[in-house]
């Protein structure tokens, strides 16, 4: 048994304090809202974030940040793209011994371009970190918190930690595999939040699944384009945290970023679609991310393009799906020849 924090009382980091307290672990599980973590402590449930879910009794919830990280050596970040940043500048305040921190979180930072374990190798002291690992694949929160059978990657630089990490997850139900990749896996995991966007709109414009399975194959062309180009291995597309996250994102109604396209499809503005969701849309940001990307590595994404159109520049998502269908026609081999020369 170990003693693990999670940083993040939502619906992921809950589900996966979950997994752990299954196997045996300890597990704090820290949130920035008191009367959340006393909920969850008073009735062992989140009816927030997980409605319905009994949390093992060895998942312990914490308030205070300082507490939650003392006497820990594994940290489950758990919490938005945007608050990382935040979050290890107040971690590397408080811990006094290296840890190894697994990041659960799928984005890319705006502006800085950075993958998350780049952040956290950035703002994390070499002295305090043992290893960065991140754990990703096609996994919504409410099958995981009802032991509904899921498989995901571990990745990381030195395969002995993402080994140790995958042993700590690992059960009949949570299926952990390994990948040496972590580029391919972290871009993977970003960038299919904006396909499922846009997957989201086709569907609120009522274009039906052809359309649908168009855009996704497609999608995932586009990013295993970036991908390969950043230094990710091609095969990792058609894995998991390529193929697999694509698929369960741009098909489930679990999915936020596909709800959050299906109401932008069906005519709400941005903001009324945010304030509807009540939780983070990582796809909003990395959409920005991803177009960005695409001009630094002067890469070819048009569903990104078209997607940064409609949530930055105020164009009709109608008329940006209709302008994606009549691009001009290419060879369906194109891609995957491109890609392999890239390599």
């Amino acid at each position: 048994m170990e003693q693990i924090t999670v940083l993040g009382a939502g619906s992921w980091g809950t589900a996966l304090a979950i997994v752990l307290a299954d196997n045996g672990h300890h597990v704090k599980l820290w949130g920035h809202r008191p009367e959340l973590i006393e909920e969850i402590n008073a009735t062992k449930k989140n009816e927030k974030y997980l409605p319905g879910v009994v949390l093992p009794s060895n998942i312990e919830g914490v308030s205070n940040f300082k507490e939650s990280l003392m006497d820990v050596n594994t940290v489950v970040l758990a919490v938005p793209t945007k608050a990382i940043r935040d979050v290890l500048k107040d971690m590397r305040q408080i811990i006094k011994k290296p840890v190894t921190i697994v990041h659960v979180s799928k984005g890319i930072e705006p502006d800085s371009l950075l993958r998350i374990s780049e952040i956290i190798e950035l703002e994390m002291p070499e002295e305090l970190l043992t290893d960065v690992v991140v754990l990703s694949g096609p996994s919504h929160a409410e099958e995981v918190s009802q032991r509904h059978i899921t498989t995901v990657t571990s990745s990381s630089k030195n395969m002995k930690a993402a080994e140790y990490i995958q042993d700590l997850f690992i059960n009949q139900n949570f299926r952990v595999y390994t990948n040496p990749d972590i580029i391919g896996v972290e871009i993977g995991g970003a960038l299919k939040n904006i396909i499922a966007l846009a997957a989201g709109i086709t569907d609120g414009l009522g274009y039906g699944d052809n359309a649908k399975a168009a855009l996704i194959t497609r999608g995932l062309a586009e990013i295993a384009r970036l991908g390969s180009i950043m230094g990710g291995n091609p095969l990792t597309f058609s894995g998991l945290t390529g193929i697999g996250d694509l698929i369960v994102t741009c098909t489930s109604v679990h999915s936020r970023n596909w709800r959050a396209g299906n109401l932008l499809g069906k005519g709400h503005n941005l903001d009324e679609v945010l304030q509807n969701m009540g939780m983070v849309v990582e796809g909003v940001r990395t959409t920005k991310a991803g177009y960005q990307l695409a001009k630094k590595y002067n890469v070819k994404m048009p569903i990104t393009e078209a997607l940064y159109d409609v949530l930055f520049n105020g164009k009709a998502p109608k008329e940006s799906v209709d302008a994606l269908m009549a691009r001009v026609k290419t060879h369906e081999m194109e891609d995957l020849v491109n890609i392999m020369e890239n390599r």
